[in-house]
């Protein structure tokens, strides 16, 4: 699931298990989940009882739902996920190890994780493992989120997102926010090749503020000089200075929170 000019990675969020998703992620340096996590935390640790919900947009196989609830970090993650042992075990094998692996690293203030995403596997293996509380197979570009995707929106407290917004507009955070019937908190860490002006604006008219903020954290390196150059040309066009970020050969990402 990629943006304009990016290298398409869509065939690792098919698969049954998130395997392939750090074999092929990890190269590139893949990091952007790990750079969320002690935000999304923060956030979460702000958020009442009754709120106590996060619902994660383009959720693959819960990576960030694991981060958020588990004392674990991305490094571990891809260490686990691309370990010698990992490799020789069947999807059903990893789902029974995975909750094993978890079950003792859940944290006290685990929050319940709910995940909406279009690849009907990663969420069944979410589901299975233990990671989400919820998931939703829906594209809400095109589609109403379903009844028990609206009861879920109304007690949301957090909307998260790492890896999406390339390609969503306003509608599916429209679809969201009408579902839950209040603003909603909404935080995205967003490339810098794409103009999330839209999308903020339809956050405004939902009672939220979007704050952007100033510094940026890589993402991933470039697959190769065409993605790069394009990248360049994306950031500039969009008034950014690529010096040191994209130039050196990175995606880079910038949090943007609305509230």
């Amino acid at each position: 699931m990629t943006g304009p000019g990016m290298t398409s990675f869509d065939e690792i969020y098919g698969l049954p298990d998130p395997r392939g998703y750090f074999g092929r992620l990890g190269p590139y340096g893949y990091q952007t989940p790990g750079h969320a996590q002690p935000v999304f935390r923060a956030l979460a640790g702000e958020l009442p009882p009754e709120r106590r919900t996060v619902l994660d947009l383009c959720c693959s196989y819960g990576i960030n739902a694991a981060l958020l609830n588990h004392d674990l970090s991305l490094d571990d993650l891809y260490a686990h996920y691309t370990s010698p042992r990992a490799a020789g075990l069947t999807t059903a094998e990893l789902v029974l190890a995975d909750r094993e692996f978890y079950a003792p690293r859940r944290r006290r203030d685990a929050v319940r994780a709910v995940g909406v995403d279009v690849s009907r596997p990663a969420l069944e293996y979410a589901v299975a493992v233990g990671l989400l509380d919820e998931g939703h197979c829906v594209d809400l570009e095109t589609t109403e989120p379903g009844e028990r995707l609206r009861r879920s929106a109304a007690v949301t407290g957090l909307i998260t997102i790492t890896g999406g917004t390339s390609f969503l507009t306003e509608r599916t955070f429209a679809r969201l926010l009408t579902a839950a019937g209040r603003p909603v908190p909404v935080a995205a860490f967003v490339l810098r090749t794409h103009d999330y002006r839209p999308i903020a604006g339809c956050l405004e008219s939902y009672g939220l503020t979007v704050e952007r903020a100033g510094t940026t954290r890589p993402q991933r390196r470039f697959t190769d000089a065409r993605e790069q150059r394009l990248a360049v040309a994306g950031v500039t066009a969009l008034g950014e200075d690529p010096a040191g970020k994209e130039s050196a050969g990175y995606f880079h990402t910038r949090l943007h929170l609305a509230r």
